[in-house]
């Protein structure tokens, strides 16, 4: 069926996974609703109905293709998106400054690394510079200020070393104190500076496995804390682990729900007064749908007889409009 086609051609999303989930849905319903829309209008659903191909046939195999889409997003939602996240910071939790040539600008203040604040006027190379002022507040008792002409940053024993030339170095205790003394060529250790990047994993990074872990030790056991795979697993977590589970493997449900919601154009021809209204609603009903996806998850984790009803919400939601769909479809016919 050509429906099944262009539904599928329209459905590139699955591709992008820096996508969150409201873009996500909300891609899926513009689709579904489009592509059924542009065929009422090109009057080519008639090739259906003129074939024999009832409306609730079409609707059917709508919500087939996006339980499969649903389950595609499952997977990418608790497999592939936690991965490929961890990975991508992994490269910046597990280092030092292996990175911090290249984020260096001149004429710019940079205080990626923490407790200390670069500023260079000029880059020569990748790792040689002009006129340097670094501010080093690492030490809690006082605060260095060194001014240097030249600086080149050099691999010693595996170790990151800035050699500074030709310039100052200003030392201001907390009690106002300052000392400062000239000269030619020093060294500044880089190894003991480190990223601001948290060093811990987001929840957003953490394989779906391993809070499907914390979640159940906390549920059933009376212990408070533990750790799972660098999860640091407590009580406290609990409410964040249940909205990420909740995110990744319950909330594509409503992709299959935003579907029907789409398919209820078939109920109306172009030609029939009040059609343009009637798809207003229906993209109005589908837009709220993905904004109490939204809210709902953010009141997910708090009680269990809220949260079942959070979970029923979409189900229900779904028979009910699909009883709605079949009933005006046998009054038509």
């Amino acid at each position: 069926m050509d429906i099944v086609l262009k539904f599928i051609f329209f459905s590139p999303y699955y591709l992008c996974l820096k996508y969150s989930h409201k873009v996500f849905h909300s891609y899926f319903f513009l689709s579904v609703f489009y592509i059924i829309s542009d065929f009422e209008d090109k009057n080519q659903l008639l090739i259906y109905w003129s074939h024999g191909i009832g409306k609730l046939q079409v609707v059917n195999k709508i919500i087939q293709l996006s339980i499969i889409f649903a389950l595609v997003q499952i997977f990418f939602s608790t497999i592939i998106v936690p991965f490929t996240q961890d990975k991508s910071r992994s490269f910046i939790r597990n280092s030092n400054l292996d990175f911090f040539p290249n984020l260096i600008k001149p004429k710019k203040f940079i205080d990626t690394v923490k407790g200390l604040t670069i500023f260079i006027e000029k880059k020569n190379d990748s790792s040689s510079y002009d006129n340097i002022l670094l501010k080093d507040e690492s030490n809690k008792n006082n605060t260095q200020i060194i001014i240097a002409k030249k600086g080149k940053i050099l691999l010693r024993d595996n170790k990151k070393i800035l050699i500074l030339n030709n310039g100052e170095i200003i030392r201001i205790t907390n009690n106002k104190k300052t000392t400062s003394f000239n000269f030619k060529t020093t060294q500044f250790d880089l190894e003991k500076y480190s990223s601001k990047t948290t060093k811990t994993p987001k929840i957003q990074e953490i394989a779906t496995i391993n809070l499907l872990k914390c979640f159940n030790f906390l549920i059933n056991t009376d212990n408070s804390n533990t750790i799972i795979k660098n999860l640091k697993c407590n009580s406290g977590f609990l409410k964040n682990i249940y909205q990420e589970l909740y995110k990744r493997i319950y909330l594509p449900i409503y992709i299959v729900l935003l579907s029907l919601i789409s398919s209820l154009v078939l109920l109306k021809s172009k030609n029939t007064q009040g059609y343009f209204l009637f798809k207003i609603k229906i993209f109005l009903t589908g837009v709220f749908f993905i904004i109490i996806s939204d809210i709902l998850l953010n009141f997910t984790g708090r009680k269990i007889t809220t949260d079942l009803i959070y979970i029923m919400i979409p189900i229900l939601s779904f028979f009910l409009i699909y009883q709605i769909l079949i009933f005006k479809l046998r009054i038509k016919q």
